[in-house]
């Protein structure tokens, strides 16, 4: 058995099985993919994945469970990787992170400038998704970090760092009655038609629980996973909006007035997230201390046979702490 036939049944699986495509994604041949995985499977003496004629229609049981050993295997490889690139270049690197428009489009861009000033030559890339995809990228190791406000508490083996509480405000056009209102209300917003978040996205949880709370059933008339095509939908009249605080800027959206609503709904709670297990490196501690600047770590807890020793060659006290996140749980002492 070898680790490249590992990797090749781990990529065709998450290349929904086509060899074709796994070829061209590992830069080899489709005949040189198929005949490593049957020699995989000849030596384990069970299929990994069912055939009609050439084509692979799905994965057996088995494969199933072979997959998710193979997954834990290459991740353990690439920590391995991490670990020696670490100790040869710690400013050298690739750093991937999964989050949904809100994060990247408000609240990462000044994150992220400033991360790639200080680390020029770590390869950062960006991956955007419902809360639910990128909870599933950071939990099967296709990405280092995952942000979002939803979902990622469903997924038992990441560790999440709270980050920041943010709540929301209601977008009108400036000739809109609300403008008008004195003490807003949830029964004065649910007069309106609204024009909101997609559910599972960007805290839309909150905002249902509130209504329900009180009785009410608001006309949600239109959703989208975007706060600038909510927007948008306001402008065209089809409704209220209701969106991040964060997504309003006074210049861009000065045809549009932001009514605070903080004290109609409960405020969210954005998080980080990665596998546990993870070895962070120096510039990933970095990232998720300018990101989370109050993040500590409350309690240490051994988990399977992770070596102590890969935590103990960073120069500074903060930094050892900090590498051993992947054995730790993490609280937020501002939240």
């Amino acid at each position: 058995m070898k680790l490249q036939q590992l990797r090749y049944i781990w990529e065709v699986a998450h290349h929904d099985l086509n060899v074709s495509a796994t070829a061209q994604s590992l830069y080899t041949s489709q005949p040189g993919i198929s005949k490593q995985i049957r020699l995989l499977e000849d030596e384990l003496g069970v299929e990994v994945f069912s055939r009609s004629g050439k084509h692979l229609t799905r994965i057996t049981p088995a494969g199933e469970a072979i997959l998710k050993t193979a997954g834990e295997i290459l991740r353990k490889v690439e920590s391995i990787k991490q670990v020696a690139q670490e100790f040869s270049n710690e400013k050298k690197g690739s750093l991937s992170i999964a989050t949904t428009h809100t994060q990247a489009r408000y609240a990462l861009p000044q994150v992220i400038e400033s991360f790639i000033n200080e680390y020029p030559e770590v390869s950062l890339h960006m991956h955007q998704g419902t809360p639910m995809q990128i909870s599933e990228m950071a939990a099967d190791g296709t990405v280092d970090f995952a942000i979002a406000t939803e979902a990622m508490e469903l997924f038992s083996d990441l560790i999440m760092m709270p980050c920041y509480r943010w709540n929301r405000c209601i977008v009108v056009p400036r000739n809109h009655p609300l403008c008008q209102v004195s003490n807003l209300t949830l029964e004065e917003v649910a007069k309106h038609p609204i024009v909101t978040y997609v559910f599972g996205f960007t805290g839309r949880s909150k905002l249902d629980e509130a209504f329900i709370n009180r009785g009410l059933a608001p006309k949600v008339v239109f959703t989208a996973a975007d706060a600038d095509v909510i927007k948008t939908y306001v402008r065209l009249g089809l409704g209220i909006g209701i969106i991040a605080k964060m997504a309003y800027n006074e210049e861009v959206d000065s045809d549009l007035v932001a009514l605070d609503a903080s004290h109609l709904f409960d405020s969210s709670v954005t998080k980080i997230g990665f596998r546990r297990g993870t070895f962070l490196r120096g510039f990933m501690y970095d990232f998720l201390e300018q990101f989370a600047p109050g993040g500590r770590i409350t309690r240490l807890q051994p988990l399977d046979n992770v070596m102590l020793i890969l935590v103990v060659h960073r120069r500074t006290t903060k930094s050892i702490h900090f590498k051993r996140i992947f054995v730790a749980n993490i609280t937020n002492e501002r939240l």
